[in-house]
């Protein structure tokens, strides 16, 4: 493994099933980009993966080689596949492999003490409730909900989805809180 590095500021994004998680990683991570900042992410799945098909080299390297690891390498990119026994929190992680990031985006991770941003949309759980208001919620602080349900009330910020320019305040809630960076004003 990779020596251990300081760990980059992290937040996570959670919530129910197609309530829109990766949507909102990819719009948040985008426009914290847009600042200025060198965005990571880490999707957490709940079950094994493949990143390339069967009829590839790198593919039989890591199934018929049996490979602890497999490194692929292109002008434009590079991925790295390892066997693990024990999979690692999202913070051993990032600090191994995403030490000079500005900011770490997790997908998933509910069970993490990250700080947490939840959304919540009315659409798919009409009758639900956010899991900050489950009993007891997930581990770990809330930065937010982003949600398009006008009834949700918490102690923290809830950030209309409906607004037209949502983004931004939950940008400037991650950069003053996580990255503890003040915004020019």
């Amino acid at each position: 493994m990779l020596p251990r590095g300081p760990q980059p500021p992290m937040v996570t994004i959670v919530g129910g099933k197609n309530h829109g998680k990766t949507t909102l990683l990819v719009k948040l991570a985008a426009e914290l980009h847009r600042r200025g900042h060198r965005v990571m992410t880490i999707k957490h799945g709940t079950h094994t993966f493949n990143i390339d098909p069967a009829t590839t080299d790198t593919y039989r390297h890591y199934h018929e080689g049996h490979a602890e690891r497999v490194a692929m390498a292109a002008s434009d990119k590079f991925a790295l596949v390892a066997r693990w026994s024990e999979e690692l929190p999202p913070e051993e992680i990032a600090a191994r492999y995403m030490a000079d990031a500005d900011i770490v985006l997790g997908e998933g991770f509910k069970g993490s003490a990250l700080p947490k941003i939840e959304i919540f949309r009315l659409a798919v759980a009409p009758d639900g409730q956010p899991l900050i208001r489950r009993s007891p919620p997930p581990a770990g602080e809330y930065l937010a909900v982003v949600s398009d349900d006008p009834r949700i009330t918490t102690e923290v910020p809830v950030i209309d989805l409906n607004a037209p320019d949502w983004l931004a305040p939950l940008a400037d809630l991650v950069e003053e809180r996580v990255m503890h960076r003040e915004r020019a004003r």
